[in-house]
């Protein structure tokens, strides 16, 4: 992993080194330093093959949450931050950068809601044909895992190309998460990086949300 230190950080820059297939991140939550980080290796998510288990599922089909997309970005960053945590790499710059990417319509989250409390959630960035995510949490069993599946249904039928996690870890192999080279991570997002997607395009609407999971979930099980 390749680190650069850079003080100075601002949503256009923010903007640029994603582009470039860069990120920042803090060593943790009370390291002012933030760093450009380029992995010799990048983890993805599929969208089309994106594996769902028989008990998931099952446990999708119960709607056991809510779900509102960005209704509440800053409690949404802040979640992932904080909550259930020792540690993060998203110190205070990088909370208050974000809010202002979800300002100007770059950043997005998705919200989880049960007994009218947010308990989980997940957020990331959307550019071109691609979406970065960058953290989630659970206050409750699965609703990150609620919160991820409405993720990427929304990116199937907005067709995106590219679902980005950074880095691969056991929890996220069971979705079917897989890693790539440095090089053919930036090939791809110099392909996708300039089309033309807008993340709110579809319905923002509980019920609608839900039927596109509902949709997701049987088109890839055709196709299975």
């Amino acid at each position: 992993m390749e680190n650069k230190f850079h003080e100075n950080l601002s949503s256009e820059l923010i903007i640029q080194i994603y582009k470039l297939g860069i990120f920042p991140m803090a060593k943790n939550r009370f390291d002012s330093k933030i760093y450009f980080v380029n992995p010799k290796k990048r983890a993805l998510l599929p969208i089309k093959d994106f594996h769902v288990s028989k008990s998931f599922s099952r446990f999708i089909k119960k709607k056991p949450f809510y779900i509102t997309i960005n209704t509440n970005f800053k409690k949404v960053i802040n979640k992932c931050a904080t909550d259930n945590r020792s540690d993060t790499w998203i110190n205070k710059t990088i909370e208050k950068q974000f809010n202002n990417l979800h300002e100007i319509g770059v950043a997005h989250s998705i919200e989880c809601w049960k007994n009218h409390e947010i308990v989980g959630g997940i957020y990331g960035i959307a550019l071109g044909g691609c979406f970065f995510a960058e953290s989630m949490f659970s206050s409750v069993s699965n609703a990150s895992k609620f919160a991820l599946i409405n993720l990427v249904a929304r990116l199937y039928f907005l067709k995106y190309s590219i679902l980005d996690i950074q880095f691969i870890n056991d929890h996220l192999k069971q979705f079917g998460a897989f890693e790539i080279t440095q090089s053919l991570f930036k090939k791809k997002i110099s392909e996708y990086i300039n089309h033309t997607i807008d993340f709110q395009s579809l319905s923002v609407k509980d019920e609608d949300l839900f039927d596109n999971v509902l949709s997701f979930l049987q088109e890839i099980k055709e196709t299975s």
